[in-house]
């Protein structure tokens, strides 16, 4: 059996090591790992939640035992680069390009390391997966995520995380048994959990996003008008301005309101 511990170091040291040989900047903090039985029947969901055409670990994977996804996120400079401005900042952009490197390449190391201990292995891109009509991916490493318990949906759509909402999730499949994580319960997002934020729907440069309804077509125009813009590092078909600037950024903000709460009660005592 592999060890859980064995492949979350793995994760963390190959980040590292890869941002040392090929970045001139800092652009991540430490990866978040979780597992998840490739049985959960909350993958099902996903055929609801998604898309009816959404993969089952079984579909990439025969004799699929476990999911492991991860959660790389960016470094604080990152998220503070891409604040101001209508348009992603280069460093948003690079960070996007170089994330998507890093988790092509990383896959290959695990697949590998898997491998070699007798195990098969299902890789998925980390981007551009998708239907380009629909903008809907039959794999969803975002929802995939929270079926393996890294975290919850925030009203900006996205996986809000214990590290917050910036930077990028990757998943594989794999033959290897590895204990599932625990999801944990309650919610992540201000909105979602008292509608004391809104500050993701504020921030929308292209009004796409509301607090009850998505328009996904006009989020990626914004999208590509910075793929446009950035075209000479590649394709940064990216925004990334509800993320920033927003109490979700860089961590759980439900999880530092309640531990602030605790604090709160325990002073006046």
């Amino acid at each position: 059996m592999i060890m859980k511990q064995e492949i979350t170091d793995e994760i963390i040291g190959f980040t590292r090591r890869f941002q040392e040989a090929h970045c001139t900047e800092r652009f991540w903090r430490r990866p978040l790992i979780c597992f998840a039985s490739a049985g959960d029947p909350m993958f099902m969901e996903l055929k609801t939640a998604v898309s009816p055409s959404h993969a089952m670990p079984e579909d990439l994977l025969p004799g699929a035992q476990t999911v492991v996804a991860f959660f790389i996120p960016f470094d604080r400079s990152i998220i503070r680069s891409n604040i101001k401005g209508l348009h992603a900042s280069h460093q948003w952009a690079e960070a996007y390009i170089q994330t998507n490197e890093l988790i092509s390449e990383l896959g290959l190391h695990l697949g590998r390391c898997l491998e070699s201990a007798g195990h098969t292995v299902a890789l998925i891109p980390a981007t551009h997966n998708f239907d380009p009509e629909r903008l809907i991916s039959d794999w969803s490493h975002r929802h995939v995520a929270f079926v393996a318990g890294l975290g919850s949906f925030g009203l900006n759509n996205m996986l809000i995380t214990e590290s917050g909402c910036c930077g990028r999730i990757g998943s594989l499949v794999t033959s290897a048994f590895v204990e599932p994580d625990l999801r944990p319960t309650g919610e992540a997002c201000l909105y979602c959990h008292d509608s004391s934020c809104m500050m993701c729907v504020e921030r929308c440069v292209n009004e796409a996003l509301f607090t009850d309804r998505f328009y996904r077509q006009k989020c990626y125009a914004a999208c590509l008008k910075n793929e446009k813009l950035f075209q000479n590092l590649g394709k940064a078909d990216v925004c990334g301005k509800c993320l920033v600037g927003v109490p979700c950024s860089f961590t759980n903000p439900v999880r530092r309101l309640k531990i602030n709460n605790q604090s709160a009660l325990l002073m006046k005592r």
